[in-house]
């Protein structure tokens, strides 16, 4: 088998979810010590970083795109597309590691185009900060805090950068312009 064909396998692998990060790590970790390089290409974890504004101070905080799921580049099917006993249990006995996405026995990898597709966006995504909750213009929200609280509104402007909305709220019979933070309201 040529190793391109060996370095064009991915798999969805499925973990304990809240330890991704600590079964990542101790993948990579293993990989090194129990050199495994010649099998096991490349573990990924992706997240995206999310920002929000509370209380008027911004924080950025990382978010997985896929809660209890590791993406693996790995030999994991011969020519004969028969499992490859050394990956398969390397993958296995990793402590957290659940199984494989696809059947109980048989793994089913991602085609080239899921791969693709799954590598631009978390190349994409590592670039780029965005809000932690998202609103779109037209969208009716609650406002949750502060003096028209409990009120019912229609966002009319959204500014991300501030983590502020501007929202048309009824009041006494007419609509008025309120400007509000993101930590200010919730979905209707």
């Amino acid at each position: 088998m040529t190793e391109e064909k060996k370095r064009s396998q991915w798999f969805v692998v499925h973990v304990l979810a809240g330890l991704e990060q600590k079964v990542c790590d101790n993948l990579v970790k293993r990989i090194k010590t129990e050199e495994m390089s010649d099998f096991v290409y490349e573990v990924l974890l992706p997240t995206e970083r999310v920002s929000e504004v509370k209380r008027g101070k911004k924080t950025e905080t990382t978010r997985k795109f896929f809660p209890g799921y590791l993406i693996v580049n790995m030999w994991l099917f011969d020519d004969q597309s028969q499992l490859v006993d050394r990956t398969w249990y390397f993958i296995k006995d990793t402590v957290g590691v659940i199984g494989f996405a696809g059947t109980k026995d048989r793994p089913i990898p991602m085609r080239d185009s899921e791969v693709q597709a799954l590598l631009s966006q978390v190349r994409e995504r590592e670039e780029h900060v965005t809000p932690k909750i998202s609103f779109s213009i037209g969208e009716t929200v609650k406002v949750a805090d502060g003096p028209f609280e409990s009120q019912s509104g229609v966002v009319e402007e959204i500014d991300p950068e501030r983590g502020k909305l501007r929202v048309s709220v009824s009041i006494f019979g007419r609509s008025t312009l309120v400007d509000l933070e993101y930590w200010q309201v919730e979905r209707a």
